[in-house]
């Protein structure tokens, strides 16, 4: 039998995978997680083969979970389930360690064929993401510019953001007007809209 952990926010869409996935006769969701720092605890509290992670939840991300799931259980095979088909985030998937990466509105059978493959040793990608991951290119910001730039989306100020950040707010400046470049945007809301719709955020 399959063990599983799945981590989605969303209590209807959770409840609603873990009952297909439970229609499998090797697969068992043994452990559920509303929140993306619930994760790792609870990994350690069950006998987990494979992890199954959105992408946006409360607390962490699934992307930073993986990442930290990689570092204390190697071993463990992760699937990212998004709705957000971004070729950004499967780049930041596949570099958090991620073994596979899906959107949610595929076929249930898709999702179970996934896991089994995973345990296999293969890597399951959407082919069409990693078609568009390709043509898009590695995301131009770096981690510091991509650490600003998420800051000053929700509309905070250069001097909260260096507060927040511990940093001058001269240097605040020159990472949003690099991000605003980069992203080849008019203003930092632009540059922000623009990097969370292709997944660089």
């Amino acid at each position: 039998m399959i063990r599983l952990l799945l981590a989605e926010d969303q209590s209807m869409v959770r409840e609603a995978l873990a009952a297909l996935l439970g229609l499998e006769e090797d697969l068992e969701v043994v452990a559920q997680a509303a929140r993306g720092d619930d994760v790792l605890p609870a990994v350690r509290a069950h006998d987990v083969d494979v992890a199954l992670l959105d992408i946006e939840m409360p607390g962490m991300s699934g992307l930073d979970a993986a990442a930290l799931l990689r570092g204390e259980f190697p071993d463990l095979k992760v699937v990212i389930l998004t709705t957000f088909g971004r070729p950004g985030y499967l780049r930041r998937a596949m570099e958090s360690g991620a073994h596979a990466f899906l959107v949610k509105d595929a076929p249930a059978a898709q999702l179970a064929d996934a896991v089994r493959r995973v345990l296999r040793g293969e890597r399951v990608i959407d082919p069409v993401l990693a078609a568009a991951a390709l043509a898009d290119g590695a995301s131009p910001l770096t981690d510091r510019e991509r650490e600003v730039l998420r800051a000053a989306a929700d509309g905070s100020t250069n001097a909260e953001i260096a507060r927040a950040l511990h940093l001058s707010q001269g240097t605040v400046r020159n990472y949003l007007s690099l991000a605003i470049q980069k992203t080849g945007a008019r203003n930092r809301a632009e540059a922000a809209r623009t990097a969370r719709d292709k997944g660089w955020l």
